[in-house]
């Protein structure tokens, strides 16, 4: 990747500033992790038996623990390591708990844990074509990330993706079985069609048209976990495509209502002539309320005007970013 910096009219190529230190990436990750990967670090160098995890944090977006490893080199196995990590946090789930609960002086309980979601996510300047081509499958709780820095103080990370529908089950016998076993049983992968399943056909074209359209939008990515499909922006969440039977709740959030009657700087207002959307809020303890619109999309809805409704959101986002 390269990178270019705009003077005046022309354009001059920024140099990388390649990390000296595994060390390093781990410090502006952990100072950076709910902004870069948006995480909630818990502590560095988590020991547990004769395992030592480079930086351990938790998702409160999907409520699971997520452990971060740094690289430097190439030789080493990513599926050997991350499948060897997973099977140390299944078999140790209290250790975890605990130390979440003693660095960050809270109380998170067993049952509001979603194991299935755990992951480990991989950080390296560079990937080799072996490490990269390893994971290529669909089911693997791992995530490859590329990081880079610049002589102008630009960070740039890149997530590496999958685009193979094969099973690693199906192919691959260089895995202890027992530990894939363990991994496989707890933890459980969510793709597309875990959620589109739940649609008959009709329905589940009109969401191929609903979501081709929604990624032609300029830096509008796609988020896939057990609750639902997320549409995002930069730093914002466009839209949640939330699945029920033989039909899908496209959600946009709103923004908030404190108890004084203010609202939150961006609150959104949705023009909708047809009056498609219907309202819906939550109260926190706190006693501001959250806000939102529900569309229901199916067989007979009119991605035209859909579109128009996203739209609207959209420009929202775009403000707020």
């Amino acid at each position: 990747m390269r990178v270019f910096d705009t003077k005046n009219t022309g354009v001059s190529h920024v140099e990388n500033l390649p990390f000296k230190l595994e060390k390093e990436i781990q410090t502006i990750v952990e100072k950076n992790s709910n902004t870069f990967l948006g995480l909630e670090f818990v502590r560095s160098e988590f020991t547990l038996g004769e395992f030592r995890i480079d930086t351990l944090c938790f998702n409160h977006e999907t409520n699971s623990f997520v452990i971060i490893e740094y690289k430097r080199g190439s030789n080493y196995s990513v599926i050997d390591q991350g499948y060897s990590y997973l099977s140390l946090m299944i078999n140790n789930k209290s250790d975890f708990i605990i130390e979440y609960n003693e660095k960050l002086n809270k109380n998170l309980r067993r049952d509001e844990i979603d194991w299935t979601q755990s992951k480990v996510v991989f950080i390296s300047q560079n990937f080799t074509n072996y490490q990269r081509n390893s994971v290529n499958f669909k089911n693997l709780p791992f995530e490859l990330w590329e990081i880079k820095r610049f002589k102008n103080n630009t960070i740039i990370l890149n997530q590496i993706l999958s685009s193979s529908k094969e099973n690693i089950k199906s192919i691959t016998n260089s895995i202890d079985e027992s530990v894939l076993n363990t991994v496989s049983k707890e933890v459980q992968i969510i793709d597309e069609d875990f959620h589109v399943s739940k649609l008959d056909d009709e329905t589940k074209e009109k969401w191929i048209e609903l979501k081709d359209r929604l990624l032609q939008l300029d830096n509008i990515s796609i988020e896939i976990i057990k609750n639902y499909i997320s549409f995002k922006g930069e730093t914002k969440k466009l839209c949640y495509a939330v699945f029920r039977k033989n039909y899908i709740s496209l959600e946009f959030l709103r923004g908030n209502i404190n108890p004084d009657g203010t609202t939150s700087k961006t609150f959104f207002h949705l023009e909708d002539p047809k009056k498609i959307s219907t309202e819906g809020s939550w109260e926190w303890k706190s006693g501001v309320r959250g806000n939102i619109y529900k569309i229901r999309v199916d067989k007979s809805s009119d991605i035209d005007y859909l579109m128009f409704l996203v739209n609207q959101k959209y420009k929202n986002i775009l403000n707020e970013e």
